[in-house]
């Protein structure tokens, strides 16, 4: 059933009290590694994506999936609500600065905003493909929003006018604003909220003024980019692309810093205060592996999924890593094992 406003109730999708899985591969046996499992997807999760730290210290999880039904949760995993609405899979979930929107990007050729406190639909915007990546201006209020997708078209909406057309970035005379589709927007939380960054699968990284449309600048990392995130607290973007993690100043001060790994990566993310270690996903296998950033080293690789893990993302606190899989599931993992923190309470 749903609720009449617009959240579902489904008491199968709370996060289960830790139960012991395997241990760290190099070796650490002092701490059984106790991952929350978050259930409720009937499809392979696509996309994980962490609001930002609250006054209280907490904070939210949204998952995107191809089961149409992109999920809100609490810091500790529990079930808040799923949004109703899309007729496809869903690629891109993110929540917005205060926390009071989400937006979505889906397969049936929307991206929807919604209201995290009551579930309804407040807009919803229609495209002519496929929506891969949303991305809310980093306000208080989200006034703009930033789609991208199958189209090759990079759409700039304004909230505070939603009937009005779309802008378009970039000049080129067949509308398109990059040669590949779409994979990542990127909207960064510093210059005033002015720049925005794409990532596509023609390998290119483009830097966008979105107050002019215009492209600033690019990367070439030659080959087909997978996934882009940037890192809580802003100035670093982590990049994937083939067997390659590409770490970016997004303001183009420091050349990139590129980590070749024995597998593709779906996606990556980086530590947000370290800074010394990164998460990654892959195709390839069921696990979850965190690697040293200077060494490209793997740290840490755990087992609990069973199926490819899609996306992999730190908490904003850098606590916690969120997993989400081909199994239809997301697992909280701490960063550090042991500890006492949110449901994990050790005994002392």
């Amino acid at each position: 059933m749903s609720y009449t406003n617009g959240y579902n109730s489904n008491p199968h999708s709370h996060s289960n009290t830790p139960a012991p899985q395997d241990q760290n591969a190099n070796g650490n046996a002092a701490v059984k590694v106790q991952p929350l499992l978050c259930s409720g997807h009937t499809r392979p999760v696509t996309h994980l994506s962490f609001s930002n730290l609250l006054d209280d210290g907490t904070y939210l999880l949204i998952s995107a999936c191809k089961d149409g039904n992109p999920m809100l949760r609490s810091w500790l995993g529990d079930w808040i609500g799923t949004f109703l609405g899309h007729k496809g899979a869903v690629w891109s979930s993110k929540i917005s600065l205060d926390t009071s929107k989400a937006v979505t990007g889906s397969a049936d050729f929307t991206a929807k905003i919604w209201d995290c406190n009551s579930g309804e639909a407040l807009h919803t915007f229609s495209h002519n493909h496929i929506v891969r990546s949303v991305a809310l201006n980093p306000s208080q209020t989200p006034q703009y929003l930033l789609t991208g997708g199958h189209e090759k078209k990079i759409r700039l909406f304004d909230l505070g006018r939603p009937e009005a057309e779309p802008l378009i970035l970039g000049s080129r005379p067949d509308g398109l604003s990059t040669d590949g589709i779409v994979r990542s927007l990127v909207w960064d939380e510093g210059s005033g909220g002015t720049m925005g960054v794409s990532a596509s699968e023609d390998g290119l990284v483009r830097w966008w003024d979105l107050r002019t449309l215009s492209q600033t600048g690019s990367l070439d990392l030659g080959e087909s980019i997978t996934s882009m995130e940037l890192a809580h607290g802003g100035g670093t973007l982590s990049v994937t692309a083939g067997k390659k993690v590409h770490f970016l100043d997004i303001l183009r001060q420091h050349p990139p810093v590129t980590v070749e790994l024995p597998h593709p990566p779906t996606s990556a993310s980086l530590h947000p205060f370290a800074r010394d270690r990164f998460v990654v996903g892959s195709t390839n296998d069921p696990w979850v592996r965190v690697y040293d950033l200077d060494s490209g080293k793997e740290k840490e690789v755990y087992k609990g999924h069973h199926g490819p893990v899609l996306c992999a993302s730190y908490s904003p606190d850098g606590e916690v890593y969120a997993s989400g899989s081909e199994d239809g599931t997301i697992r909280l993992w701490q960063t550090n094992p042991g500890k006492s923190y949110g449901l994990w309470q050790t005994q002392d």
